[in-house]
């Protein structure tokens, strides 16, 4: 898939429903946040069971969304300097 329809549709979304997206899939459940355990058991090695990494997908794509909003945001406002 082309990165610049990525990015289009990425750039489409409200960042109302990007941040909501952080805050309930990305931090739920919310003591301690799964995405924290998550990559704790990434950066240890020890994140080997399907559902471990399914669950760092689920909670690590709304992410993955804030950072590409972010990214398409930066660019768009330099190129209008």
């Amino acid at each position: 898939m082309d990165m610049k329809i990525i990015l289009s549709g990425v750039d489409q979304l409200s960042w109302v429903i990007v941040l909501l997206l952080c805050v309930t899939i990305g931090l739920a459940p919310f003591s301690p946040p799964h995405i924290i355990e998550k990559l704790t058991m990434l950066i240890t090695g020890t994140l080997t069971q399907p559902l471990d990494i399914f669950d760092l997908c689920f909670h690590g794509f709304p992410w993955i969304i804030l950072i590409l909003k972010l990214f398409v945001t930066y660019n768009r406002e330099k190129k209008q300097i």
